[in-house]
């Protein structure tokens, strides 16, 4: 059986929940300096809305919209040391909101890399297999960006900045001739000229001239995800259709969980984490696609070693059907020396 090099792995992600003040509110406990940060309101028909380090303060996506980047002021106000601060133009801190925050660390504000045709901005953690890449395109078929993993990527969420267009999904599973959009229910499609129909690899990523990923002159972000033994895991299913459902190895015990259907229009992405339900059944689910609050109904068993369906919906579990996931852990089924890891 293979170890983990992650331990700990709220190092690296971690989910956190809070109640607004209308105000300006330190968020703390997450538990690192987060370098992505995504927040949501749980009772309130608000946007996701995404910062970065690497775009920096203030600046802000919202990944139920096409729209372009925003900048306010009363946004996120600063990265801290153990947290981040908000004001009260982040939807979930108004006034009696409930909001909730999944974290990542990468490497604070980033920095030049040039291995690829297109110089980009990133910001990398190689222990924990994430980064933010920033760039500038040049309209060229074929141009490539560095993302300085040290590992092939598994999953990668690209949004343009400078104009309005869909959230562009890339999952191993699906390959490079085809995308999914992170702020629709559409299925899969094949769009072979986004990545120019090329696998990235351990340092570079590809794309052609697609205005989702390449216009010339225009401003893009990219959340780069390469999979970790222990601590995350980027896969797929294919479901039964039976209340009984599916049983998905990862290799932890799951700490988020997001899934879609791939062959089928009209199914939202779906995520749950384990500080929103905080014992199984694991069911209060939030749409990264929509605004919508928060509700309970059909979900998954956090188990130790990965994750059950339970339910025979064809939103999480049609018979035959195929779904992609990004799952993180809470705690690894096996540590660095061997010994069965605790949930901490």
């Amino acid at each position: 059986m293979a170890y983990t090099a992650i331990n700990k792995s709220t190092d690296y992600f971690n989910t956190k929940t809070w109640s607004g003040n209308n105000s300006t509110q330190s968020i703390t406990g997450v538990g690192f300096a987060p370098d992505l940060v995504w927040t949501k309101a749980r009772n309130g028909a608000n946007s996701h809305i995404w910062y970065d380090k690497v775009r920096g303060v203030h600046k802000y996506i919202r990944s139920d919209q096409t729209a372009a980047e925003g900048t306010a002021t009363n946004t996120l106000t600063s990265f801290d040391s153990d947290g981040f601060t908000v004001g009260d133009g982040d939807n979930g801190n108004a006034s009696g909101a409930n909001g909730v925050a999944w974290n990542w660390k990468a490497n604070g504000a980033g920095s030049s890399n040039t291995d690829g045709s297109i110089t980009s901005t990133v910001s990398a953690n190689t222990t924990s297999g994430f980064s933010v890449v920033t760039w500038t395109g040049n309209g060229s078929n074929g141009a490539t960006i560095g993302h300085s993993l040290n590992s092939v990527p598994k999953m990668m969420i690209f949004k343009i900045l400078s104009s309005a267009d869909d959230w562009t999904v890339y999952h191993s599973f699906l390959g490079a001739g085809k995308k999914l959009n992170l702020n629709n229910n559409d299925a899969e499609a094949t769009v072979a000229e986004i990545f120019n129909n090329t696998e990235p690899t351990s340092s570079l990523i590809t794309f052609g001239t697609h205005s989702r990923t390449n216009t010339n002159g225009a401003n893009y972000v990219g959340y780069i995800f390469a999979e970790k033994t222990g601590y995350s895991k980027f896969g797929s299913y294919t479901g039964n259709g039976n209340a009984d459902g599916t049983f998905v190895y990862t290799g932890f015990k799951p700490a988020f969980v997001m899934i879609k259907e791939t062959n089928t229009n009209g199914t939202d992405w779906r995520m749950m984490d384990n500080k929103r339900s905080t014992f199984n059944l694991v069911d209060d689910r939030l749409f990264p696609n929509l605004n919508n609050v928060e509700n309970t109904g059909d979900g998954y068993d956090f188990l130790s070693n990965g994750f059950k369906i339970r339910s025979s919906g064809g939103d999480f579990n049609g018979s035959g059907d195929s779904y992609i996931y990004m799952c993180f852990a809470e705690a690894p089924l096996v540590g660095t020396n061997g010994v069965t890891a605790k949930a901490r």
